[in-house]
C-alpha cells in the first residue's frame, strides 16, 4: 500500500509539460524504461520533443 512517502506532486502547465516531482521511472508504450533522479521533471504532454518523454520546450514553437 502506497504511503505519503510514496506519492508524487503532479503539476500541470497549461499548454506545457507536466511537471513530476522525482526521482521518477516511466515505462512508455513499447516497455522502454527511462528513469530521472531529478528533484522536478518535466514530462512532454504534447509529443513534439525530440527528447521524449521529457519535455524540451518544443511546445513553444506551437503556433495557434
Amino acid at each position: 500500500m502506497p504511503t505519503s512517502r510514496d506519492k508524487r506532486r503532479v503539476t500541470v502547465v497549461p499548454g506545457g509539460p507536466l511537471l513530476v516531482e522525482g526521482p521518477v521511472e516511466m515505462v512508455l508504450e513499447d516497455g522502454t524504461v527511462v528513469e530521472s533522479d531529478r528533484f522536478v521533471v518535466a514530462v512532454c504532454a504534447c509529443r513534439r520533443s525530440k527528447r521524449y518523454p521529457f519535455c524540451d520546450t518544443s511546445h513553444r514553437t506551437r503556433r495557434r
